[in-house]
Formats: C-alpha cells, sequence, structure tokens
C-alpha cells in the first residue's frame, strides 16, 4: 500500500511539473463601433492594466492592431495576449484586479463607464495551453517601425477533436513546430485553444519584419522538402478544416 501511495504521490508532482512547465494564454479580442471607444480602451490598457500585470508580476503581455485588408478597411479590434504560468494565476486575475486600489483609480473612466457610453462593443477571450514543443511565450525581437511588422494570427479549425489532435501531433512530433524555426518565422506561441467560439482549434503567431519578408517566409515554407513530406503523409490529411489568418502590428505600449 504504501508503495502504491507513493507512486501516486510521485506521479501527482511529475503530472504537476510538466503541467507547469507549459504555460497558459489568454487572447482577449475587443471589438468597437467607434473610435472614441478604441481610443478609451487604449488609454486604460497603457495607463491602468500593463503597469498592474508587471506590477503582479505577468509581463511580456502583447497588444496588437490589425493591419488595413486589401480593400481598405480596417476592423475596430484590439488584440491582448496575456501568458500565465498556471491555471490558478489566470483564475485568480479578474477578482485581482477588481480589488485592486491602484488599478481601479487608473482606470476609473472605463471601470466605471456608464451603460450608454461603454468603452467597447464586446470582448471575446480565448484560453490556451502552449505546445509540448514550444511551452513558454518567446516574444519577438523584432526592432524594426512597429507599424510594417506583420504578427501573424494564425487558427486552424477541424471538424473533429480526433483530427483536431492529429493537427497538434503534426506541429509536435511531425515537426511543422521545427521548421518554421529553421525558416525564421519568429513565433511567439503555439498553443491548443481549451475554450473559445471556434473548437476544437489550435491556434499560433509568428512575427515578419514586413509584408514582402512575410510572403517571402511563407514561400520558402510552402516549398521546402520537409513540409513536401510532411503534407502527404495519410495520418495528417484532412486534419484542417478552416484557417483563419488574421495580420497584426504591435501597439508603441507593447512589450513587444
Amino acid at each position: 500500500m504504501k508503495k502504491i501511495g507513493l507512486f501516486v504521490v510521485t506521479l501527482i508532482c511529475s503530472l504537476s511539473l510538466n503541467a507547469q512547465a507549459r504555460e497558459y494564454y489568454q487572447l482577449k479580442i475587443y471589438t468597437f463601433d467607434t473610435e472614441a471607444q478604441q481610443q478609451s480602451t487604449d488609454d486604460y490598457l497603457k495607463n491602468a492594466f500593463l503597469p498592474t500585470l508587471k506590477r503582479l508580476g505577468i509581463e511580456n503581455v502583447g497588444v496588437f492592431k490589425p493591419h488595413p485588408k486589401d480593400d481598405g478597411e480596417t476592423p475596430k479590434q484590439t488584440y491582448v495576449l496575456i501568458p500565465f504560468k498556471s491555471i490558478v494565476e489566470f483564475g485568480l486575475l479578474d477578482d485581482t484586479l477588481a480589488k485592486d486600489k491602484a488599478h481601479q483609480e487608473t482606470g476609473k473612466a472605463y471601470w466605471e463607464a456608464a451603460h450608454d457610453n461603454a468603452p467597447y462593443k464586446r470582448i471575446e477571450s480565448i484560453f490556451m495551453k502552449a505546445f509540448v514543443d514550444m511551452p513558454k511565450m518567446e516574444p519577438s525581437k523584432l526592432d524594426g517601425p512597429r507599424k510594417d511588422r506583420i504578427y501573424e494570427l494564425r487558427s486552424y479549425e477541424a471538424a473533429t477533436e480526433n483530427l483536431y489532435r492529429k493537427k497538434v501531433d503534426m506541429f509536435n512530433a511531425g515537426g511543422e513546430v521545427e521548421l518554421f524555426d529553421q525558416l525564421d518565422f519568429n513565433a511567439v506561441f503555439y498553443a491548443e485553444v481549451l475554450s473559445g467560439a471556434n473548437m476544437p482549434n489550435l491556434m499560433y503567431m509568428t512575427t515578419h519584419a514586413d509584408r514582402k519578408i512575410r510572403d517571402a517566409n511563407w514561400k520558402a515554407f510552402v516549398e521546402s522538402p520537409e513540409w513536401e513530406k510532411l503534407k502527404v503523409m495519410p495520418k495528417y490529411q484532412n486534419t484542417v478544416s478552416r484557417n483563419d489568418t488574421r495580420l497584426l502590428y504591435p501597439t508603441e505600449y507593447s512589450d513587444y
């Protein structure tokens, strides 16, 4: 009995350590009706939210805006990517912010906005767990003009949970993460979506100095011998039913 008990304790500790090794991410997508709403939320994120997160020990928070689409229109959105060391840290954040007097005071205009003068239309929240092959976020080291940078956020949806798992395996065991790394895609994260509107799906973000370099990187990827071999493997067929790609750039107050 003692041996069984020791085994269970060891197993739990091992699973706990393994879980801690893989970060969790929340992606908050703010949608706005007006420029005034967007400015109000920008002010809050810059002056209250990000400084409070840093004070709480949560760093490397990315804040992004959409690049204009080819038709010239720009979606009124702001993307906030927050890394967490554990589910517990994520679960405690909202209550901590609500009780933090300094945060409440600095973000007063945002927190006390009237029902008919809200600082946003809606907020979408996506919660993720980092891939095995990239367990921790790596903030982009690009240092060129922020407006030129391409932060490419991709969501790969699958028709079933089983096919989704195969696509995750394709990134990890299949070597897709390694290939992106070899071709200097400067990935920020790869993650399994645990909660969101488009499950089952995975998400990842790569970064490029500008649109031209981004296009050249993808050309190198699709023409690489590794991808030519990987994409035809029978076990990885039909694993993506929809690819949602969003091209973003970091705000001036984003951590990267």
